[in-house]
């Protein structure tokens, strides 16, 4: 069982943390310019990749960026680079941006994708290793951080060519396991048909569900469709959440202390209030107050 409960939400050393989280100051805006993005995906309009978003400020801010909620900007609200944009802007090439070195441009843009990559993974290594499951699996888990966290000082060119496949399986690898050993220890309802639901391209698909009266508590929702699903008051301990989709799903007065591999974009496009139970690591909307 993992250490961080809610309890000791306070006492976890958030340096563990400091680095994987977003700080577009010291970043060249490169979420806004390197990626492809569209309307449909909640953007402010459809983008080719490479070409700067039209809310950019020429000092790399967003000049709507206390507005996104409001205009329903969700792919905004949502995206999350990991930390990877002030690596690759202040340390791959050291404070020098896309226009003051135009020729370095698509190099940087591919080099962003790359970091993001690695940064994601360290997420939830990190939060891995933190789990007290046994020693030889925690050790095995550092080292792939230490390795990885190893590859984001590479310079430019050297990220370019990296195989980062191979340490995506690695790190998959670690944390089903790390997921399986975690999940078989809360309790379970047998009767739960919750994997019999049908799947959208190989996703299970919960829309719209009305969860609430559904132990979910050490399920394995990898992946899953929560769309606009009712979580209110749901005990998510134990929970395997890594890459569902909770866009509008509704967690007010949930508790997802315990949740397996939650990112901060996922909570940022969630319904919650100051009742719902986070993580240590992650952080209340400020949309959850108003």
């Amino acid at each position: 069982m993992s250490d961080m409960t809610w309890k000791n939400r306070d006492k976890f050393d958030t340096r563990l943390y400091e680095n994987l989280k977003n700080d577009c100051q010291k970043c060249f805006g490169l979420c806004c310019v390197a990626l492809y993005f569209s309307t449909s995906e909640g953007f402010p309009t459809d983008k080719e990749a490479g070409k700067p978003c039209i809310n950019l400020h020429h000092n790399f801010s967003c000049t709507i960026h206390n507005s996104l909620i409001e205009k329903g900007l969700k792919g905004c609200v949502a995206y999350d680079c990991f930390g990877a944009g002030q690596k690759a802007a202040q340390v791959t090439y050291n404070g020098k941006d896309w226009q003051e070195a135009p020729d370095s441009a698509r190099q940087m843009f591919e080099v962003f994708s790359i970091m993001r990559q690695l940064h994601e993974m360290l997420w939830y290594l990190t939060e891995a290793v933190l789990i007290k499951v046994n020693s030889a699996m925690q050790e095995d888990i550092a080292c792939l951080i230490r390795e990885i966290e190893g590859l984001t000082y590479l310079n430019a060119d050297a990220l370019i060519v990296l195989e980062i496949d191979s340490y995506r399986e690695k790190a998959n690898d670690l944390l089903k396991k790390v997921s399986k050993l975690v999940r078989i220890k809360f309790p379970r309802d047998q009767k739960n048909t919750i994997n019999c639901k049908k799947t959208i391209a190989g996703r299970l698909n919960l829309i719209g569900e009305d969860l609430r009266k559904i132990n979910l508590m050490g399920e394995d929702l990898a992946g899953a469709l929560l769309i606009a699903a009712d979580l209110r008051e749901s005990d998510l301990r134990g929970t395997n959440l890594i890459g569902a989709d909770l866009r509008d799903a509704d967690i007010r007065g949930a508790n997802l202390t315990e949740s397996l591999f939650i990112t901060q974009a996922q909570v940022n496009t969630a319904k919650g209030d100051p009742n719902t139970r986070l993580p240590a690591w992650i952080d209340y909307p400020k949309a959850w107050y108003k």
